[in-house]
């Protein structure tokens, strides 16, 4: 996590640096989450289907020689399409990722400790967000992205390691005559369409990724690179991370509340401050105020999330729904990515992101009023 914290920042400078377009910026952060996306649905099947912990090993292994190119290309001033493919094959690797990764966490804790096992993982990847993109900053603006994201190639390398530790058992052997993959996958579909409260938050979802996170990842740096820099680019990221940490060690200790799904995607309208005060021309105090609050606010959300869908989903089942969640809630996120410097063009960078900000805002708002989400219970007693 310490190394994918600092892909975005290394990344985003390093193809500015080589190209000078926010088009190429654009379009190598859509050759990477594309793939990502389509493979989601395919990586719930397989993480269902077979071991997670063999799957996270030799997807992390995959990442990592991916990544290791993209440092390359970087490092030796290759032509820009290079990082199209080898993006592209990191998105892949991370698609495939996600749902076993989501899904492992039921398999391996329960009951009471759930919560608790989420707000601890939280903080692990949250102290990893506070200093990874603050390096990442402080190597741009002083050897080059190229470094960083050699660094990024060796942490999946390092989580391989990790990943191989975890023995979880052998699947019952699958009869002859059992379900197909594409069974499977179907089965997980019906569940997910048949579950409103999950495709509510799936579908504001799919709005805030393509306006305020599709955004903010093209206009952010770009906005950036003429205001604040690399460095307090990297500050402001590293901000978000200390409001997430702090708000996942609190949660450590602190039970949620018996129906958490309003005040948590309530919360998640305050996500959208940064781009809002981006648009605004603020400076890097401000924004790392705003980022922190994010932080905090996205973090409660995650873990709330997390832990009704541990409680409330069966556990043959989360990583085929978990895809879904993230798949249906991702494919929006190119839309963005691509149309960001389109419309900055059109009608300025400050408009945008004002703009954006705010129907991110109102999709998390309007979510927390569907009566299924608000019906929502946690057994605080077994959490």
């Amino acid at each position: 996590m310490a190394g994918s914290f600092m892909s975005p920042v290394a990344l985003a400078f390093g193809v500015l640096e080589l190209t000078g377009s926010a088009a190429w910026l654009s379009a190598v952060t859509a050759a990477a989450l594309v793939p990502m996306v389509a493979t989601m649905l395919l990586g719930g099947g397989i993480a269902d289907r077979y071991r997670r912990d063999r799957v996270l090993v030799l997807t992390s292994i995959g990442a990592g020689v991916a990544q290791a190119g993209v440092a390359v290309v970087l490092l030796t001033g290759q032509h820009p399409a290079l990082l199209l493919p080898l993006s592209a094959c990191t998105g892949v690797f991370q698609g495939l990722t996600t749902p076993a990764l989501r899904g492992i966490v039921a398999g391996l804790i329960a009951g009471r400790g759930l919560q608790r096992a989420s707000s601890l993982l939280a903080s692990a990847r949250n102290t990893t967000r506070i200093a990874g993109p603050a390096v990442a900053g402080l190597l741009t603006a002083s050897v080059g992205g190229g470094w960083a994201l050699a660094a990024d190639a060796t942490s999946f390398l390092l989580a391989a390691a990790c990943f191989a530790r975890i023995s979880q058992p052998d699947l019952p052997p699958r009869a002859k005559d059992g379900p197909t993959m594409l069974a499977d996958l179907r089965e997980g579909w019906r569940y997910f369409r048949s579950q409103q409260w999950i495709w509510s938050v799936t579908l504001a979802f799919a709005v805030f990724n393509a306006t305020n996170m599709g955004f903010w990842q093209i206009l952010g740096p770009v906005i950036a690179n003429d205001t604040i820099g690399a460095r307090g680019w990297g500050l402001v990221l590293a901000a978000r991370g200390v409001g997430a940490l702090l708000a996942s060690v609190v949660l450590v200790k602190l039970t949620i509340m018996r129906r958490p799904m309003t005040p948590a995607l309530s919360s998640m309208a305050v996500a959208t401050l940064p781009l809002i005060l981006l648009g605004t021309g603020a400076g890097t105090l401000w924004l790392a105020a705003a980022s922190l609050l994010a932080g905090v606010a996205a973090e409660f959300f995650t873990v709330v999330w997390e832990t009704v869908n541990y409680t409330h989903i069966p556990e043959r089942l989360l990583s085929r729904v978990g895809a879904h969640d993230e798949f249906w809630s991702s494919v929006s996120s190119p839309i963005g990515q691509l149309s960001a410097p389109l419309l900055a063009a059109a009608f300025g960078t400050a408009a945008v992101a004002l703009t954006a900000g705010g129907v991110a805002a109102a999709a998390m708002l309007l979510a927390s009023l569907v009566p299924s989400l608000r019906r929502i219970e946690i057994d605080r007693d077994n959490i």
